[in-house]
């Protein structure tokens, strides 16, 4: 009986397991098909790009039978299922195939011709000023054999290795190795004219750095891009020293550069950065912070504020051992890894390192919403310049963070208040720890300024007459032509201070109240022992330093001026570690 149950069961299944064995191959459909259609290309050596003069193939693909008629969008026309058809200028043509006044339409683009430049592998990777001989490369798509000319203008002091003497142009295709006599970027030119008529000049920067390895100067240009400076201290009379290009926007408001090899961070502010309507918009954030490789190369996206308050933007920050520690606007500081890529910014996410409520100066120095500058640690103190609802440089230890908020009543820390007081407003600082000299700037009304002090006379000053002794200037040498101030006929203007303008138009300006971007952040170049700053300034009455960057030196005690033309600058910082390039 239980063989006869067996037997029926393994019949009732020989169906689905003949189910099983069969494909289920579907129908195919027949998809419907354009009346009318077309296919084009280019054969040869310019293949892949659509180029004047070059012949593109038109191919009638069309079910439908009938004369095939051409309308190429430049004014001409043709019959024929397989038609040739140059294209004289460039621009974006609507190509058009008509059969039986069925008509289809495809867009093209039509490239002009551009020479192409590039630099042949050197040797070692780096250019040396003076010494590494370059060479280039060049391809000039040519689909009817024109007759080409060349213009090759190379920058001063470049040689040709040939004949070792200075070359300025070069009517060759290609103008053989070639030495340059300047550090940063040298543009490179060529013009190029195709039976005379003038293609786009192709323009090259060569990137040139010296043949000693020195400190690098990094900054953000106010609209500008980011750029690299060698700082150079035994630079032969006849070289000049030149900015190198990154090529990468600055930002919106790059008030913080900061470097930890091999990396740029770059903190910009956004948009909205000084009180206005946009700080009480939940919405009205932009900032970001960018990782960007020190030769430009590469940029990443560290965090980023991205419809958040704008009040949350990065700010101000600094790097200590693997963290990144920024300032929004008012409220606090937060810790993130230099490890972190494409964050987008929380509190719940990136919570305070430390806030104003979680130290004991909160409603017993400062208050609520205090507007700070720079911060960074001095040994193992923290320092953070405070210019509103709460004046000075305060200091404290990791140990005075509280655990928790407080309304107000707390111990102030022991580091302390320096430059209390609402005469002082300190906005930037940095500490050469060769000198163990402290320089900072203020904004307060009649003490804005450039200062160096120790950090025992820093403690000792509590009245803004104590301010003078330690104010830095500079001794101007004026170009009576091209001279920025009302007086012309003076080519020396002494004692000028860093005094913004804070009612002319643009640069000083901008902000609002205490808030002035005039001199954004203070680099340190341990190397040389010198700090390094950006002026930002409209005067034009020879009361006052012109925009520029400037360079202190602690051993001589004085300012300079760099030989850069550049813009209004925001951030800056140096790496330290010497290199011939970046």
């Amino acid at each position: 009986m239980k063989n006869n149950i067996l037997k029926i069961g393994m019949m009732a299944l020989l169906p689905l397991f003949a189910a099983s064995c069969v494909d289920n191959v579907p129908e195919v459909e027949n998809l419907p098909t354009d009346p009318v259609s077309f296919t084009y290309r280019i054969d040869g050596d310019y293949s892949l790009d659509y180029y004047i003069d070059s012949d593109v193939t038109f191919i009638n693909t069309s079910p439908t039978e009938g004369k095939a008629v051409w309308d190429f969008g430049d004014g001409k026309k043709a019959e024929g299922d397989t038609v040739l058809h140059p294209f004289d200028e460039a621009g974006t043509y609507n190509v058009k195939l008509s059969i039986n006044g069925i008509t289809k339409s495809q867009v093209l683009m039509i490239s002009d011709i551009k020479p192409l430049v590039s630099v042949n592998p050197i040797e070692g990777g780096v250019c040396e000023v003076l010494s590494t001989p370059v060479s280039f490369s060049l391809e000039v798509p040519n689909p009817k054999n024109r007759e080409l000319t060349y213009e090759w203008i190379f920058p001063a002091r470049t040689k040709s290795v040939a004949t070792d003497t200075v070359i300025k142009t070069c009517l060759d295709s290609l103008p053989g190795e070639v030495t340059f006599g300047n550090v940063g970027s040298q543009a490179v030119r060529l013009l190029v004219k195709m039976d005379g008529r003038a293609l786009e000049e192709a323009v090259l920067n060569v990137p040139v750095g010296y043949n000693k390895e020195v400190p690098t100067l990094y900054y953000a240009e106010q609209g500008g891009h980011l750029m690299a400076y060698k700082l150079i201290s035994d630079k032969p009379e006849d070289m000049d020293v030149y900015p190198f290009d990154l090529g990468l926007a600055s930002g919106e408001h790059p008030f913080t550069l900061l470097y930890k090899e091999p990396s740029l961070y770059v903190l910009d502010a956004g948009t909205a950065w000084y009180y206005q309507n946009e700080d009480a918009q939940a919405s009205g954030g932009d900032g970001k912070i960018s990782v960007v490789a020190k030769d430009g190369s590469k940029i990443e996206t560290m965090i980023s504020n991205a419809g958040g308050p704008a009040f949350q933007d990065p700010f101000y920050g600094c790097i200590i051992e693997n963290d990144l520690y920024f300032t929004d606007r008012n409220t606090g500081v937060i810790k993130v890894p230099l490890s972190t890529r494409d964050a987008v910014y929380s509190a719940s996410a990136f919570p305070y390192y430390v806030q104003h409520s979680t130290l004991g100066y909160y409603n017993n120095g400062w208050g609520y919403g205090c507007i700070g500058g720079s911060i960074g640690m001095i040994g193992d103190t923290w320092y953070w310049c405070k210019n509103y609802n709460g004046t000075g440089i305060f200091r404290w230890k990791n140990a005075d963070i509280l655990l928790s908020a407080i309304t107000g009543g707390g111990t102030q820390p022991e580091a302390g208040i320096a430059l209390e007081g609402a005469s002082f407003l300190p906005k930037s600082f940095t500490y050469s720890t060769k000198s163990n000299k402290i320089c900072f700037t203020l904004l307060g009304t009649g003490n804005e300024g450039f200062y160096v002090c120790t950090l025992d006379e820093l403690n000792a000053i509590t009245k803004s007459n104590e301010l003078a002794q330690y104010k830095k200037t500079i001794d101007w040498v004026c170009d009576t032509v091209h001279c920025i101030y009302e007086d012309k006929t003076a080519k020396v203007h002494e004692g000028l201070e860093f005094v913004p303008n804070k009612t002319g138009s643009p640069a000083a300006v901008e902000g609002h109240t205490s808030e002035f971007a005039a001199i954004c952040q203070i680099a340190y170049d341990e190397v040389n022992d010198c700090a390094y700053f950006a002026f930002r300034n409209t005067h034009n009455d020879a009361t006052s330093a012109p925009t520029g960057i400037y360079c202190y030196n602690f051993a001589t005690d004085k300012i300079e001026r760099l030989p850069i033309e550049s813009g209004n600058v925001y951030g800056m910082v140096i790496n330290n570690i010497p290199t011939k390039l970046f």
